[in-house]
């Protein structure tokens, strides 16, 4: 795969200054760039690196001088992250799949296969399970019965697909993910002291020890169009109704959905984030690395929850969060400055009762 820096701008609908011919071959750090690289180098900050690399052509600021720093031809980009999406899209070399179904892959009978797809070694594909046109399906992966999935779905190694999930067009789940596990619901023939406890808050006293007894899952997944799931991440199965992903939403990797969660559409959740069962989460919705999220919550559309945020309660849409239990993130932020000052206020507070018990020895 090689292309032009001319095509390379007018792909980013940017603009090209120099040898717009020069063949690219790969995208490269500015100090690890050859002559057929494109040295990413997007703020000033980078200009010092591309003398140690040997880039003729580069990705740089506006207004930056690409003569100067010895090149052939730049791209001069406005905002270099959307700019990185269309570069990596462009160069991006895949897993280097062709379409054909490999002899050790299992393919039940009643599975409806589209054009053009590439099934992996050792994979297995469910009775009446549908596979949309174009999909790549790696190696050892598992698609159950009555299971779909859309146009275009790439599944990497080990992915597993459980029964009867809907998946729409264009769905990515990275090494490891899984679909469609049931989900983690019990109950005790009497109240159990787990739910005293979070019904009174309080220690639950002399507690009758029970056996869990399972409560099945009878509901599925439905997954919308461009979502994304990171590796080892895992969806659960509703228990009456399906657990929802909605459309261009991005799950990261060791990310959990419990059972009848819904993810509104276009939401990040990012690192080890946990959500549990019966959560409602709107629309836009930022949850940060190792973000919990209480059961039977709602999330309004567009809120935004920092790294490490214990979600509670209900949160209203548009705020913008932080902190264990979450609140407000500016309120999170006077409280974390007010805790570091505590001990030196402890200091003060000591000395001043060493001075106040002088003065009334002294009288």
């Amino acid at each position: 795969m090689q292309f032009t820096v001319q095509h390379i701008a007018e792909a980013l609908g940017a603009e090209c200054q120099g040898d717009g011919g020069l063949t690219i071959l790969r995208a490269a750090e500015p100090g690890d760039a050859g002559p057929t690289d494109l040295a990413m180098a997007m703020s000033p900050n980078y200009a010092e690196a591309l003398s140690g690399g040997e880039a003729r052509a580069a990705v740089l600021w506006e207004g930056a001088d690409w003569r100067a720093m010895g090149l052939r031809a730049a791209i001069f980009v406005t905002r270099p992250r959307m700019a990185m999406a269309g570069i990596t899209s462009m160069l991006d070399r895949g897993q280097g799949a062709e379409p054909g179904i490999h002899p050790s892959a299992v393919i039940d009978p009643t599975a409806e296969i589209g054009a053009n797809v590439s099934i992996g070694p050792l994979t297995v594909v469910g009775a009446r399970a549908r596979i949309g046109e174009g999909s790549e399906i790696g190696a050892h992966c598992t698609i159950g019965i009555d299971a779909t999935l859309g146009k275009r779905a790439l599944l990497r190694e080990m992915v597993s697909i459980g029964a009867r999930a809907q998946i729409g067009d264009r769905f990515i789940a990275q090494p490891g993910a899984r679909i469609g596990g049931d989900g983690f619901s019990y109950v005790t023939p009497e109240v159990s002291g787990a739910e005293n406890a979070r019904k009174t808050m309080g220690d639950q006293g002399e507690a009758k020890a029970q056996s869990w007894l399972r409560i099945h899952s009878l509901g599925a997944v439905e997954i919308g169009d461009d979502v994304e799931v990171g590796s080892n991440c895992t969806v659960d199965n509703g228990t009456i109704r399906n657990t929802r992903i909605g459309d261009g939403s991005k799950l990261d990797n060791l990310v959990h959905v419990g059972h009848n969660t819904r993810v509104g559409r276009d939401c990040l959740l990012c690192g080890q984030t946990g959500v549990s069962g019966s959560v409602e989460i709107g629309n836009n919705v930022v949850l940060g690395g190792q973000t919990g999220v209480a059961d039977n919550i709602f999330i309004g559309d567009g809120v935004i929850a920092g790294g490490g945020t214990k979600i509670l309660s209900n949160v209203p849409a548009g705020r913008v969060i932080l902190g264990y239990p979450a609140v407000k993130m500016d309120t999170h932020t006077n409280i974390y400055k007010s805790q570091r000052r505590l001990p030196r206020l402890a200091r003060d507070v000591e000395a001043l009762k060493k001075a106040v018990f002088k003065q009334s020895s002294s009288d």
